[in-house]
């Protein structure tokens, strides 16, 4: 899963993309190097960053995918999205795709009953609290044990609006302190008890690059050291900023 921002507040410069010949060039890196899903996003959720109003996020998405569908009509997409008028809105205009949610449904009550009446793929993060709140909430006694928990209890509320079909994500870098981090990818193979396909989200994170007091840019081979663990402990979908280096370390692990 190959990551454009189409806002100026993404962590990591390089997968921002704003104005159409930017969009175009970042679209065309991530298929040419072999992305299977482009993840659109244009509403920052990174620690400390303030959500743009939805009609600021629409157009921005709007505007990427009317490119994306023009140039890869049948290539698949997901939108990193916590609010359901904008899945709304990318299913009338731009027919069914994989909708990439960090709340799991909770900062919009409205999400899951719409990806439930419309039939779409869902990918349901774990977190706790907001953006500007989240990291000052990493209280736990267990952290796998607890997120675990967690969506056992999510199964129960998708299924209620006819969710069955949905990706987990252990919501890496929200609300879990570096060692809870670390912790969850060691024990990342616990999550296949849930008997659901797993996607990780650790590209050139935080936890990653501050303890090592470095930038994000300084940390694509460590970020790809952690894609091999991860895939090796279960993971079934990598998101990623560097799709060639990601596409590399899949080959190298499954083989």
């Amino acid at each position: 899963m190959g990551i454009i921002n189409i806002t100026e507040d993404s962590y990591y410069a390089p997968s921002r993309a704003n104005g159409n010949s930017e969009i175009l060039q970042r679209l065309t890196t991530l298929v040419e190097e072999g992305a299977d899903i482009i993840d659109f996003g244009a509403c920052s959720t990174r620690p400390g960053s303030v959500p743009v109003e939805v009609e600021k996020e629409w157009r921005e998405i709007e505007q990427a995918l009317k490119i994306f569908k023009t140039i890869y009509p049948g290539h698949l997409f997901s939108v990193d999205t916590f609010r359901s008028e904008i899945v709304r809105r990318c299913y009338e205009n731009f027919g069914p795709f994989i909708v990439n949610d960090i709340s799991a449904g909770e900062d919009d009550p409205q999400m899951l009953p719409i990806v439930g009446k419309l039939g779409l793929k869902y990918v349901a993060m774990h977190k706790r609290g907001t953006p500007e709140t989240m990291q000052s909430l990493c209280d736990y006694d267990n952290v796998t044990q607890q997120v675990i928990e967690y969506f056992r209890d999510f199964e129960k509320r998708a299924a209620q609006f006819g969710i069955f079909d949905w990706i987990l994500d252990p919501g890496f870098g929200f609300a879990k302190s570096v060692d809870q981090n670390y912790q969850m990818l060691e024990e990342l193979d616990q999550f296949k008890l849930l008997k659901r396909e797993i996607l990780i989200g650790i590209s050139r994170k935080s936890f990653i690059y501050r303890p090592l007091g470095v930038g994000p840019e300084d940390v694509l081979e460590l970020t790809s050291q952690l894609h091999a663990k991860a895939i090796a402990k279960g993971a079934g979908i990598l998101r990623v900023h560097d799709v060639a280096e990601a596409v590399k370390v899949v080959k190298e692990v499954k083989n």
